[in-house]
């Protein structure tokens, strides 16, 4: 909290440049601190409850990197990576797995990779990506202002789901006694 900030980029390129020049940093160990960085600044900026490593109720067989719920939208999703190359296919499909459960959901694909976010952007212009609402960059302008976005709904803790309702229900109670 004494780190002093103007923008949420600018906090995204400090935090990550003073995490690279450690000696000791490894490929396998920079997707989480980054998602970390991330969450440390969405704590900053208030956007609360934030889940890490998410499962959402009716999309099986996906862990989502960073989860908020907002009373207007539904799941916000955040795709934390690193670099691009061909993984952006997989935060595409994740997506596409979570709208078809959530209709209103948003689905973001945030990275340090400005080449590959540029090309990934013309693809869901093209329609070549269908579920991802946008690649964001978390160093540049375009992060300060989702996060200005993001800050425009109500964030909460996820309603409970009751799977199946009713105002009809026939229970072996209710034949017994008839």
């Amino acid at each position: 909290f004494e780190v002093q900030y103007q923008k949420q980029s600018a906090y995204i390129k400090e935090f990550w440049e003073k995490y690279k020049k450690l000696p000791d940093t490894h490929s396998n160990l920079n997707g989480k601190v980054f998602e970390y960085v991330l969450v440390t600044l969405c704590i900053r900026e208030n956007i609360l409850p934030v889940y890490l490593s998410a499962k959402v109720a009716f999309v099986p067989n996906v862990v989502y990197d960073i989860m908020f719920y907002t009373s207007e939208r539904g799941p916000i999703c955040w795709s934390v990576k690193t670099s691009l190359r061909e993984r952006y296919k997989q935060a595409d499909l994740e997506s596409i797995a979570l709208k078809y459960v959530h209709r209103k959901a948003l689905s973001y694909l945030i990275t340090l990779d400005e080449k590959e976010a540029n090309g990934v952007k013309n693809k869901i212009v093209s329609g070549d990506v269908i579920g991802l609402d946008n690649v964001i960059v978390a160093t540049n302008p375009e992060f300060d202002e989702l996060i200005l976005e993001l800050k425009e709904f109500v964030f909460s803790e996820p309603p409970t789901v009751k799977v199946i309702e009713s105002n009809q229900i026939i229970t072996k109670e209710k034949i017994s006694n008839l």
